[in-house]
């Protein structure tokens, strides 16, 4: 959790609104499929419902008052690989900035699946 000093008082940002934005963001993003969480069961990754998106997304907290984000996502057969993955650092480093004034150090895309 982060906390932001106003002159009205203290914001106080959790992990969840964090990985919320970020999947948001992500999933948004042109060729991306969604989020992805590896099964325990089977090791098999599979695509996240909108619900159980944060799954895909983990949130490191730096003694800076910055975050480190990495994402695990499935994207469409045939997308560029490296486009998708500088658009998704791009948006979510500008959506977390904007949405809850954090800076991000840096924002990890791992590319768990492509689904045709």
């Amino acid at each position: 959790m982060i906390r932001h000093n106003t002159e009205n008082g203290t914001v106080n940002v959790s992990t969840s609104v964090y990985t919320d934005i970020a999947g948001t963001a992500a999933s948004n993003c042109f060729g991306v499929k969604g989020m992805a969480a590896r099964s325990v069961t089977d090791g098999v990754y599979h695509l996240l419902r909108k619900e159980s998106m944060a799954k895909g997304v983990r949130v490191e907290f730096h003694e800076d008052e910055t975050i480190s984000i990495d994402l695990h996502i499935m994207v469409d057969n045939g997308v560029n690989l490296t486009a998708v993955a500088n658009s998704i650092i791009s948006e979510v480093r500008y959506v977390v900035t904007k949405s809850t004034g954090t800076q991000v150090r840096a924002v990890n895309v791992y590319v768990d699946s492509i689904v045709g």
